[in-house]
């Protein structure tokens, strides 16, 4: 059986992954879904100096405390740079990667590099919140919703996990320099249902970096598909696991 470790994208918290979490459990797996520091039960911690360096140290810290090997690391959105950071310090305790409409970054990259609009964020922060905190993306009209929710019971719960983003977890860059890491294989999951002006996606090279060819899944709902389709999404990380 796997371990999977599911990590949330900005704003968010582990709660996020409620309806998925035992999904992958009922099929025998070990699942863990925390909350990187600054949001959900973490909240409390949420300052100036939180950053992407911050949320790795939060994931390698819970894999080695728990002394997981094999893990399935799934990153959601921003998480795509958090889970490719964790990648690179402990290789050989990942046994696979995947990017959940997650951006997927090089080398010295930030968040700003990977997905331009997080300039637009960090400008807005500029003006409010003594310059260092970004609040949640606002609700637009259907179809695009509260990060692609649109049911109204689901949009009242999903605003219950939300908090401020800091600043500096969009403006650190990653480090991916360890060889090893290169060696993991990967998978993308991508939602393509509505997707608000100014999102881009890089699209996937054939051959990952491991040499293997890509393997790239959709699902035809928005952006927080753990919320909307849990089930087709648990059912395509099962398809990884076995």
């Amino acid at each position: 059986m796997s371990t999977f470790v599911l990590v949330h994208g900005a704003w968010h918290s582990g709660r996020c992954w409620e309806r998925v979490t035992p999904l992958l459990e009922s099929d025998g797996h070990r699942v863990l879904a925390p909350s990187l520091t600054g949001y959900g039960d973490k909240a409390h911690l949420l300052s100036p100096e939180v950053g992407l360096e911050t949320h790795v140290d939060d994931i390698v810290t819970l894999i080695e405390e728990q002394d997981l090997t094999e893990v399935v690391l799934v990153g959601h959105s921003y998480a795509g740079l958090v889970i490719s950071s964790v990648a690179n310090q402990i290789p050989d305790r990942i046994g696979h990667l995947v990017y959940l409409d997650a951006m997927v970054p090089e080398d010295g990259e930030t968040a700003v590099d990977v997905q331009p609009m997080s300039q637009h964020l960090i400008d807005l922060a500029a003006t409010s919140g003594g310059g260092w905190r970004v609040p949640p993306l606002p609700e637009q009209p259907p179809p695009f919703g509260l990060f692609g929710v649109t049911d109204p019971a689901d949009v009242i719960w999903l605003r219950t996990m939300l908090s401020d983003q800091p600043v500096r977890c969009l403006q650190q860059p990653v480090r991916l320099n360890n060889p090893a890491a290169q060696a993991i294989p990967r998978a993308h999951m991508h939602c393509v249902g509505a997707t608000p002006a100014g999102i881009t996606r890089r699209p996937v090279p054939a051959i990952q970096p491991n040499g293997s060819p890509a393997r790239v899944r959709e699902l035809e709902t928005g952006h927080d598909c753990m919320i909307t389709m849990p089930v087709e999404l648990s059912k395509l990380l099962l398809e990884l696991s076995r």
